[in-house]
């Protein structure tokens, strides 16, 4: 149940939401993170409500936790865009070629039984299901060309007994 500093918090909240929301189309990147960073303004102005004391105006004490949200927020993603490439430039267009009803019930059925694999297992047959050679995926996973080939044929064995009864 509301009690009526919770109401009181509701009435606020409404009054400024604009403003906020304002503040954080400006720090973040649309169309998703506003959003998210209005959240967790809100969620900031909620756990400091019971300390605001009144010496100024309530939407200045609004602005001032959104402004040190945002600021923080934009901080941490320039900290973290600078470990990492924005990839907004590339797009994925879907396979044109989609197969057919029964070829895709095979491929579900593939992609169950390689689920059932281990980690290290499931990366070996996904590279190279990416058509890489065997020395390829050993010169990415650190193994031996050797080793490759021997869990190869291995995982074979465990994808065939797998499929083989979903297929029948």
């Amino acid at each position: 149940m509301w009690d009526k500093s919770e109401k009181k918090f509701e009435q606020i909240l409404e009054k400024n939401k604009h403003k906020i929301y304002r503040i954080c189309k400006i720090y973040a990147v649309s169309p998703i993170e506003p959003q998210d960073l209005f959240q967790e303004v809100v969620f900031q102005i909620w756990k400091s409500y019971a300390t605001f004391k009144g010496n100024s105006n309530i939407s200045t004490w609004i602005y001032k936790i959104a402004l040190n949200v945002c600021l923080r927020s934009k901080m941490k993603l320039e900290k973290n865009n600078n470990k990492m490439i924005r990839l907004e430039s590339i797009q994925f267009l879907p396979v044109k070629n989609i197969p057919e009803e029964g070829e895709q019930e095979k491929y579900q059925y593939l992609r169950d039984c390689i689920s059932t694999l281990n980690e290290g297992d499931k990366s070996i047959v996904v590279l190279y299901l990416e058509d890489l050679s065997y020395r390829e995926i050993a010169s990415i996973t650190g193994l031996t060309e050797n080793h490759i080939a021997v869990k190869m044929k291995r995982i074979r064995k465990r994808l065939f007994e797998c499929i083989t009864p979903k297929l029948n």
